[in-house]
């Protein structure tokens, strides 16, 4: 059977680089990007696009009618810190999204899924450093109970019906391409713009605040390649770990700083604090690299001076 693919959530930082990705490898009408808003000029030109309320089975059922797709990526969620001014909006937003695909995939109408889990499912008690794939979570935010329900949903749905669906514990994902959606570790993304727009920045965590981390090419990387391994190979169907990086706002500070001397960082802690200070140091994904083969390519230098590079592009014309 021929590919189709849905991606639901396709204009946020991580759904517009992916949606890009995948045209690109599969050519642009087998992949239809989806959102309840339109996305960049980019994503919008790229290939053809649908208004899809993730919220809303029937909305859904009928892009997955109009274009035999087999396969969906849902990438539409509420993230971590909008998630805690809004929780009963996150809860709805996040649970019945994943129910409405799951259940198409249950009815034999789509053959499979992929499903962003995250750090977030990781809360105060769980071990810091090298967090293990299996170990307490206990979130402390909605987003990340969200996460959590939402991975033994996963799991459950494979068990019991036989749904083929696929997910990978994201941590921060840094991108030049578009804006941070509302995450607690949206600081490493907002960081690099200011540093080359008025070379300083108020970090809204401390100094210290070690967090894992990844540059998005990796992320894109590694979703598609867990989609593209054979079921054989994937023996979690809760959510892998994935790791890459971690490192602290200092830690950035200082690699920004050999490309932009004047730069400068001040740390105001906000609420987004406790979230971060809830979550691992570093992440376990030793399950992830067997399984299905996944390496990250980027390191702090790298993706810094990737990310550096194409924002001077982007603001300069350069």
């Amino acid at each position: 059977m021929k590919k189709s693919i849905l991606i639901i959530g396709a204009c946020g930082q991580i759904g517009t680089e992916l949606t890009l990705k995948l045209r690109e490898i599969n050519g642009k009408n087998t992949v239809i990007a989806s959102d309840i808003r339109e996305g960049n000029p980019e994503l919008m030109e790229s290939g053809p696009f649908e208004f899809i309320n993730a919220m809303d089975y029937n909305s859904i059922h009928n892009v997955v009618d109009k274009y035999n797709i087999t396969d969906i990526y849902l990438m539409a969620a509420m993230l971590s810190a909008t998630g805690e001014k809004f929780p009963a909006k996150a809860w709805e937003l996040n649970m019945n999204s994943l129910f409405n695909v799951l259940n198409l995939a249950k009815e034999g109408i789509i053959k499979k899924v992929f499903w962003p889990s995250s750090i977030a499912v990781f809360g105060p008690t769980t071990p810091k450093e090298n967090t293990p794939q299996a170990t307490i979570m206990e979130p402390s935010t909605v987003y990340g109970i969200s996460k959590q329900a939402g991975e033994r949903w996963c799991e459950y749905y494979f068990n019991k019906f036989g749904v083929d669906v696929r997910s990978v514990r994201y941590p921060g994902i840094i991108s030049w391409k578009t804006k941070p959606g509302g995450g607690t570790t949206d600081y490493a993304v907002e960081i690099f713009h200011n540093a080359l727009l008025i070379e300083k920045y108020n970090s809204f965590l401390s100094k210290n605040t070690k967090l894992p981390m990844m540059y998005m090419d990796d992320a894109i990387n590694a979703t598609i390649k867990i989609m593209d391994a054979k079921p054989s190979e994937i023996k979690i169907r809760s959510s892998y770990n994935l790791a890459a990086i971690s490192f602290t706002p200092q830690e950035i500070a200082e690699e920004i700083k050999k490309t932009i001397p004047e730069f400068s960082i001040k740390y105001h802690s906000d609420f987004r604090q406790k979230i971060a200070d809830s979550w691992p140091k570093s992440i376990d994904d030793s399950n992830a690299r067997k399984d299905w083969g996944w390496k990250h390519q980027f390191n702090l230098e790298t993706m810094s001076k990737r990310m550096l590079n194409n924002l001077y592009s982007k603001y300069k014309g350069w």
